[in-house]
């Protein structure tokens, strides 16, 4: 295969991944190679970015850092929203520097969170400002996800994209769960007093991400981005209900992963070994769920996947305030562990809404007498956009639930009653607007092309004579 590289760089000027041809004659090849490291980037941008949710456990006036539970929630919020603002700017860096140069230049960068965690973290008497600091600096771990997706969106053709986006999200989602198995080694070979092992297990692994990435990753030139998808995108409806509904999914996966431990800390007083021995299962599993809700969603419908997930993670919150009121904490582990498999399962079918909404505007546009081959890439161009838009309001979810439970236990009640209320209440809107808006849609588009179906097979068994007379 001809790739042509400029001078400047790793630069392929013809990449053509739609030419089937092209496409098995090397472009399948370099595609899953940069996939590879993209996940192995963003993997380590997960770490980096919800690294604080296991610091805070290590925070205790043992090592000189006994910090108030409302103080500690606040060191998980901060990364959370850095993370979650940088996205779209991070979605945008890709088509400006290209896939490869940005990749390298972001990995690179989680050395200086890193670096600055190794070194205060075991320093008596810190001051909260200054961990607020590094805190902040590590949400870039959570930019890596919109540029990485970015990236690879543009290297599969359309036919393999839902794979790869798949095994690309859930890649890098996983290193939340990563991080806190880290987390929970540390503790039980070291103790809980040596935070900064943490942080400092990731400096080989961030320089030699760094390092394979600028020798083994490409730039494509066709990464070009359009100035006016993301500002059409964010004239659409269905893009500002979609990222409502993915707040509620995207947004509980990571921010309870960001709480979940420092939660069991402060309303059940696990210690931080007992704590990490839990935080881990969670996202691990959510991880794992995110295709399954996908392809659940491919056979039965987004719509009707994500009104189930919903509905189940209402009850599944309804169990932690049982478990709450009873002080149980088996319970309250487990309904946390099916919160985090039904967010995982609804990240996967909510992101199925969008090219099925805008792919819907297609086909009403060819009705209306458009040309089918315009209509269908405008619905392409905004559902790219869309995906990068809710990507990052998403990600605002887990900052309003770790704001939630700063607020539930800030009190010194000891109780995330309110918290869980609250969620309640989001998740009962958010089934609200799948079943009135999209349910609606999805049936009313299968009855209409059941009767279609039915019309041509009437047609086909009419004797010759009817159809002539």
């Amino acid at each position: 295969m001809n790739a042509a590289r400029s001078a400047k760089g790793r630069w392929i000027e013809d990449w053509n991944a739609e030419d089937e041809q092209y496409w098995e004659q090397g472009g399948k090849q370099i595609a899953r190679r940069n996939l590879f490291l993209s996940v192995a980037s963003e993997h380590i941008g997960f770490s980096i970015w919800s690294m604080w949710s296991v610091l805070v456990l290590f925070m205790t006036p043992a090592i000189g850092l006994g910090f108030a539970p409302d103080e500690k929630f606040l060191l998980v919020v901060t990364p959370t929203l850095v993370g979650a603002l940088l996205r779209p700017s991070y979605s945008y860096a890709v088509t400006r520097f290209g896939g490869r140069n940005w990749t390298v230049f972001a990995s690179a960068i989680l050395l200086v969170p890193a670096l600055l965690t190794v070194y205060f973290i075991q320093r008596p008497g810190t001051p909260l400002w200054v961990f607020l600091v590094i805190s902040a600096l590590g949400g870039v771990g959570g930019g890596n996800f919109a540029s990485s997706m970015t990236n690879i969106t543009s290297f599969f053709p359309r036919r393999h994209q839902g794979w790869a986006l798949g095994l690309n999200a859930g890649g890098g989602n996983l290193g939340v769960a990563a991080v806190q198995l880290l987390g929970l080694l540390v503790i039980a070979t070291a103790g809980d007093t040596h935070p900064a092992y943490i942080a400092a297990f990731y400096l080989p692994l961030i320089a030699f991400v760094c390092l394979l990435c600028a020798a083994k990753m490409d730039n494509i030139a066709a990464v070009r981005t359009d100035p006016g998808a993301q500002r059409e995108a964010l004239g659409q409806r269905d893009t500002w209900l979609i990222s409502l509904l993915y707040i509620g999914t995207f947004g509980s996966f990571i921010g309870y992963g960001f709480a979940f431990g420092l939660v069991l800390q402060t309303q059940f007083g696990s210690t931080p070994l007992q704590a990490a021995s839990y935080t881990f299962l969670g996202p691990l599993l959510g991880s794992f769920a995110r295709p399954t809700g996908g392809w659940l969603a491919d056979r039965f419908g987004g719509a009707r996947i994500s009104l189930l997930t919903f509905a189940g993670m209402a009850a599944g919150t309804g169990v932690l305030l049982i478990a709450s009121a009873q002080h149980s904490l088996p319970v309250f582990i487990g309904g946390f562990t099916v919160l985090f498999v039904l967010s995982g399962i609804g990240n996967g079918s909510t992101y199925k809404l969008i090219p099925a909404a805008f792919n819907r505007q297609a086909e009403a546009s060819i009705v209306a007498g458009h040309d089918a081959t315009k209509a269908f890439a405008a619905a392409r161009r905004l559902s790219g956009a869309a995906i990068g838009i809710s990507g990052a309001i998403g990600a605002l979810g887990g900052v309003a639930i770790n704001l939630a439970f700063r607020g539930a236990y800030g009190g010194g009640s000891g109780s995330g009653t309110p918290a869980f209320l609250s969620f309640i209440g989001y998740y009962a809107v958010c089934a609200a607007v799948t079943w009135t808006v999209y349910l609606r849609r999805e049936r009313s588009a299968s009855a209409t092309a059941r009767a279609s179906r039915a019309t041509t097979v009437a047609a086909d068994a009419r004797p010759t004579e009817s159809i002539h007379a």
